[in-house]
């Protein structure tokens, strides 16, 4: 995922341009507010935070110099007072989404899990093609165990930059607790039990252990013999190993629970045209 650092460097950029009606700052105090951020950016905050609050000494107190000393105080770890920024940004400026995004940083840096998902799920809806709304909403939804909210999340960014190989790997390690969560749940339910062992033998096909694979099979179909799909798992692992008797019977034992099963009936096929007896 992005680092804090880059993360900061786009947010101060955002902080900087987007001043709505009513919240720009007077040419004056402009040359202030640059020296202010160029000190942010390089790591010198008591040098920012001086510039900020003489900017808004000074009659400048608009939203998105409120945001820039939110950042400072949001950088020494001291959330209780960048809250208070913030939220004086966002009431300067209710459409300004980059407070809300740094916000719902600081809430969840305080424990505040709940407020921070707000903030962000406010801050997406403001800015929906914003990387950071959303990265920030999946670190939120990551930390509260929200799996189906972070794979959410890191499918939007996916879809916004397809080459992005931190989204990649946010969208996969996403999925894999998603997956891992699933299982836990499957096992904690009635009846449950047949599909966890029906996904562990999925699971153990496609790390090419097919007699694994066919044993959790067995074992789902032991507890559950009328789950769909699970005779034609069986089947496919027999073709791999060229056992076709085996395989034209666990096929007939799926299509007498799904008789139109397009797998089954492909599986049928596929055997004539290899010519298995």
């Amino acid at each position: 995922m992005c680092g804090r650092r880059t993360i900061l460097a786009a947010v101060i950029v955002l902080a900087a341009g987007r001043g709505a009606p009513g919240q720009e700052l007077p040419p004056a105090l402009q040359a202030s507010f640059d020296e202010g951020v160029r000190a942010l950016k390089a790591g010198k905050l008591d040098e920012a935070e001086s510039a900020f609050r003489a900017v808004i000494a000074k009659g400048g107190a608009v939203a998105y110099v409120r945001n820039n000393l939110g950042v400072v105080y949001q950088e020494r770890g001291q959330h209780e007072k960048a809250v208070t920024e913030f939220r004086e940004a966002i009431r300067l400026d209710p459409r300004y989404p980059a407070p809300r995004i740094l916000l719902g940083a600081s809430l969840f840096a305080l424990g505040r899990t709940s407020e921070a998902r707000t903030q962000l799920d406010r801050a997406v809806r403001l800015a929906p093609r914003e990387p950071l709304a959303r990265l920030q909403l999946a670190r939120v939804e990551e930390g509260t165990g929200d799996w189906v909210g972070a794979v959410e999340q890191f499918r939007a960014l996916r879809e916004m930059k397809p080459d992005e190989a931190e989204y990649v790997y946010g969208l996969g390690n996403a999925y894999l607790r998603l997956s891992g969560w699933c299982l836990k749940e499957l096992g904690s339910l009635d009846g449950g039990q047949a599909r966890l062992l029906q996904a562990m033998g999925y699971n153990y096909r496609v790390q090419g252990r097919p007699d694994l694979a066919l044993e959790a099979f067995e074992r789902a179909a032991h507890a559950d013999s009328t789950l769909p799909e699970l005779h034609l798992a069986m089947a496919e692992v027999h073709v791999e190993q060229k056992r076709w008797a085996e395989a034209r019977r666990e096929i007939e034992r799926e299509l007498a629970i799904v008789p139109e099963s397009a797998g089954a009936h492909a599986l049928l096929e596929r055997l004539s045209a290899l010519g298995a007896p």
